[in-house]
Formats: C-alpha cells, sequence, structure tokens
C-alpha cells in the first residue's frame, strides 16, 4: 500500500473495552447521533464524544487508506465508538490526503471536505461510518461527488442543499489542506496512527494496548 508507512491492522477491540471500562463511565449518550461533535480550536482536529472522558484518542487517519477500513470495521474502531458513546473516551480525528498525491486523484480530499462539511450538520460520526462501511478500492478514486452524496443520503438528515453545495464545491479546501498538514507536521508516520497520552502506540497487536493504557505514563519501552 502507498501510504507514508503503511501500519499494521488491529485486532483489540475486546481488550481496548476491558481497558477502558476501568477509566469509569458516564452517563453516555444513547445513539451515536446523539453524541457531541466539534471542530477543536486549532481548526483542523474534529472532536467527538465527553469532554470530561477520562481516556482521549488521537487517531489519524487517510479515507482512501485500506488499512484504515480495517481498523473501523474489524478492529478497534467499533470498539472506540462504542466508548465514547459510553462517555468513557473521547476521540481527537486528523483527516490526513497524502494519498490522492501517492495514488492520483482527489477522493481523500473530497471525502474529508464531505465529512467537514457533515461536521457543520452535527452528523460527522454517522457519516464517517458510513464512507469507511462503503470505501471503494484505494486505486479507483472512488469518492467523487456524485457517490459521496449518494453516501450522505444513508445518514438521516445529512443532505440538504447547504450540504451538497459543500460537497460539491468543496467548500472546506482550506480545512482539508490544513488537516494534511497537521498531519505531516505531527509525530505519526501513516495511516491509521493511534496516540494515547501524545504518544504513538508502537504496535497493536492484541493485548497490548490494554498494558499501554494502564501504564499511565507516555513510555512503552517495557512489555508486558
Amino acid at each position: 500500500m502507498l501510504v507514508k508507512r503503511a501500519i499494521r491492522t488491529v485486532a483489540i477491540a475486546t481488550v481496548l473495552g476491558l481497558a477502558l471500562a476501568a477509566c469509569g463511565t458516564r452517563t453516555g449518550y444513547a445513539t451515536d447521533a446523539d453524541m457531541p461533535e466539534s471542530l477543536g480550536a486549532d481548526g483542523t482536529t474534529i472532536v467527538v464524544g465527553d469532554e470530561a472522558a477520562g481516556t482521549t484518542v488521537r487517531l489519524f487517519e487517510d479515507l482512501r487508506c485500506p488499512v484504515c477500513e480495517e481498523f473501523e470495521t474489524q478492529g478497534a474502531g467499533a470498539e472506540l465508538n462504542k466508548l465514547t458513546q459510553k462517555g468513557s473516551a473521547q476521540v481527537h480525528y486528523t483527516l490526513a490526503s497524502f494519498l490522492d498525491d501517492r495514488l492520483g486523484g482527489n477522493g481523500s480530499k473530497k471525502a474529508a471536505n464531505a465529512l467537514r462539511a457533515a461536521l457543520a450538520e452535527g452528523k460527522f460520526v454517522e457519516y464517517h461510518q458510513v464512507l469507511y462501511a462503503n470505501q471503494p478500492d484505494e486505486a479507483v478514486d472512488g469518492f467523487t461527488d456524485e457517490f459521496l452524496l449518494k453516501m450522505a443520503s444513508r445518514v438521516e438528515g445529512l443532505r440538504g442543499p447547504g450540504f451538497d453545495a459543500a460537497v460539491r464545491t468543496m467548500k472546506y479546501q482550506g480545512f482539508v489542506d490544513a488537516s494534511e498538514k497537521a498531519f505531516q507536521d505531527s509525530s505519526a508516520v501513516g495511516t491509521p496512527t493511534v496516540e494515547l497520552r501524545g504518544v504513538e502506540l508502537p504496535e497493536f497487536e492484541r493485548g497490548y494496548l490494554a498494558y499501554y493504557i494502564h501504564l499511565g505514563k507516555p513510555s512503552w519501552t517495557a512489555r508486558p
């Protein structure tokens, strides 16, 4: 896969649930649609979940990246979403788009723009899930305007003149460019990259993440 550096897929959903449950849960939210979502003060981070959550997870993703799709649909992404819904975790997303330069096309940029437009409508979480569940092959550059709008029709209340125009005109081009720069300026070396306490996890093997969370300090040199 042509990425800045490919990160291996994950199989840690169960472990992640056990680990973060120990951080304490709040009342939580009934559905994904109820979870708070906002643009961070830096103008590039999309923040999802309770600001009082016991654990903050930073996640770097490129929408065309097939390993990100595996993370979201088969790995820890689904469990992380559940924990965020419970109020146990808050997720900080940075949306990269470097695969467009590597593979040609502009699908990553268009998808990131569409997700920013969905955030403006309070529908980022739901749309994010739909896009990964229906991700085109990375080589196809399938995130066209028509495809993005078709997928948006699957999120209740998302389609409308404002959203549709934002998708077709790349209204949030500035956000897309700034988000890619934030990724390039970060310590992340590929997508997906997961950071806890500001430090990238060196591996996603089953059992390690629970150990890292309970370690309580940004040092991953030891092993369980």
